[in-house]
């Protein structure tokens, strides 16, 4: 039994927003029966929902590669009036949520889908998905700073640790390195550069597990075939009879 909000949007037709926006018209009944609740427990398996009289059943699983530019952020409203991702894509995309996030200041590869298994997995930690990461920073990093990254630093109490750090070049004004995670802890890099003395000035996500950005320019989009993922526990969650494989 789950609340009838969260049973609609893990269906992937809409946004958890829409689907409240929905229930609040009295557009969704539940077995005959109009529902202004959102928090109703409903069993999705046995209960028949409807929206404007339509059964709402799962839609078809879809998974999305963007090339998130600077300046735009990952939420769907943003009450500064930023722009989001949102606005670089077209309307029937807009019930896909983003599978982790990155940061107003920061660009690369953002995965967004329909389904919650898939971005569940894509996330969680047990599974170890790498994450890899292009970063300038000020300063020069020396070998030892990125060796303290990779075993780990602790900021305001909570570890950070990247999987790996490679050193690519180191001046007095600034250095690059390439990092991968495996969590994606909130600003995870920023705060890891920070405790070495060195601040992050571009942040590039570059891959996500098999994915790579390559030449996919920033604004744009692509659709994500399964035969991409690579991994079979990541494969799984996602309905094979849907989502594209070529």
């Amino acid at each position: 039994m789950v609340p009838l909000g969260r049973a609609l949007s893990k269906l992937g037709i809409a946004s958890r927003s829409q689907t409240l926006e929905w229930i609040a018209a009295g557009e969704v009944d539940v077995d005959g029966a109009v529902c202004l609740d959102p928090r109703r427990m409903v069993c999705p398996e046995r209960s028949v929902i409807r929206h404007r009289g339509k059964a709402a059943s799962r839609a078809e699983a879809r998974l999305i590669m963007l090339h998130k530019p600077r300046g735009v952020i990952t939420s769907r409203h943003d009450e500064q009036g930023r722009p989001t991702v949102y606005a670089l894509l077209p309307p029937d995309l807009h019930s896909l949520h983003c599978v982790g996030r990155l940061d107003w200041a920061s660009s690369g590869l953002l995965l967004l889908t329909n389904d919650t298994r898939l971005s569940d997995r894509l996330t969680n930690p047990a599974n170890g998905v790498p994450r890899t990461y292009a970063v300038t920073v000020r300063g020069e990093v020396t070998q030892s700073d990125a060796e303290l990254m990779s075993a780990g630093v602790v900021d305001g109490g909570e570890r950070l640790q990247a999987q790996g750090v490679t050193l690519r070049k180191a001046s007095g004004r600034e250095s690059h390195l390439v990092i991968t995670l495996v969590e994606g802890r909130n600003r995870e890099i920023r705060r890891m550069c920070k405790a070495c003395g060195h601040e992050v000035t571009r942040l590039k996500r570059i891959s996500f597990g098999r994915l790579s950005l390559g030449d996919l320019q920033p604004g744009r989009y692509r659709d994500v075939a399964v035969s991409e993922l690579g991994s079979p526990a990541i494969k799984e969650c996602v309905l094979p009879a849907s989502f594209p494989r070529s």
